[in-house]
């Protein structure tokens, strides 16, 4: 089975990675400036969180080999 997206899956891959890369940017941006403990943590948390989305997005964009 050949692992290719349409055009259309494409963009949509695209457009998630440009949300998921605007949430890392402002959750670790703004963990820095948090004075609550929990809330640092959680957001801390969700900038891993995309960070391994971010990732996992970028394999659909590259990874274009072939599977059986």
């Amino acid at each position: 089975m050949t692992k290719f997206l349409g055009l259309h899956e494409t963009l949509d891959v695209h457009e998630i990675l440009t949300f998921k890369n605007l949430s890392l940017t402002k959750s670790s941006t703004m963990s820095k400036l948090a004075q609550d403990e929990e809330l640092k943590t959680i957001l801390e948390s969700d900038a891993t969180l995309c960070s391994q989305h971010i990732h996992q997005l970028t394999k659909f964009l590259t990874n274009r080999e072939e599977q059986a």
